[in-house]
């Protein structure tokens, strides 16, 4: 299910306080990215990622193919950082705001 734009925003302020922990640099994304993304989404839910100026590809063209090998959402793409979210499904760690129907 697409995030809301206040689920995008609740989940934009969480970010702001959280560390960069990938880096994408002259390779392109490999098999290891895409697991320590994966292993990184399952432990944190929300994580932040950066693109280095060395690397070929886009912050958003990254975010988005991070997004789509994890199976996760991209929160936003500012500059060369980007944040992406997936919930854990067993143990869930962030309350995202209801939606109303």
């Amino acid at each position: 299910m697409p995030l809301t734009s206040k689920q995008r925003a609740q989940l934009r302020s969480l970010a702001s306080t959280e560390d960069t922990i990938i880096h994408i640099g002259k390779g392109d994304i490999s098999e290891n990215i895409i697991k320590q993304t994966a292993d990184a989404l399952k432990a944190r839910e929300l994580i932040k990622g950066k693109v280095l100026e060395n690397s070929m590809l886009s912050p958003r063209g990254a975010a988005e193919e991070l997004a789509e090998a994890t199976n996760s959402e991209v929160v936003q793409v500012i500059g060369s950082k980007f944040v992406l979210y997936k919930r854990n499904e067993r143990e869930p760690k962030i309350e995202l705001v209801k939606t109303k129907k």
